[in-house]
């Protein structure tokens, strides 16, 4: 697939995405980042690296930003997770350090199977 063909269909998907799908695609994304993150890191490559760290520091700025955290009972909790993670990958982009992005790695891999196991509930439930 070409790359303007490609653009278009991340575009459609974006746009006819349910809110849940929305977050579990950002979710993904940011394990993805992360993951790339951290291979850059073990391979020296600091710019690629540097590029991955602040991508996925922008999807966690924008789950914690987005996140209404009154609306429910696990939201601050919530809050505390997703300013830890943004913390923790300024730390690890900062220090270079592949044993922090990778413990951010787990943390976002927890994430998102969760929000993709809530996402699946609610469309069940639905």
């Amino acid at each position: 697939m070409n790359t303007t063909a490609r653009a278009a269909y991340m575009d459609a998907s974006v746009a006819t995405a349910s809110p849940a799908r929305l977050l579990v695609m950002l979710c993904e994304r940011l394990v993805l980042d992360v993951r790339r993150g951290l291979e850059a890191q073990r391979e020296g490559s600091i710019e690629e690296a540097n590029r991955q760290l602040i991508h996925a520091q922008e999807i966690v700025f924008e789950l914690r930003s987005s996140l209404r955290v009154d609306d429910f009972e696990g939201g601050p909790g919530l809050a505390s997770i997703y300013d830890f993670v943004h913390t923790q990958l300024i730390r690890a982009n900062i220090s270079k350090d592949p044993a922090i992005t990778e413990g951010c790695l787990h943390l976002v891999m927890d994430l998102c199977a969760t929000w993709c196991q809530a996402a699946q509930q609610s469309v069940l439930a639905g």
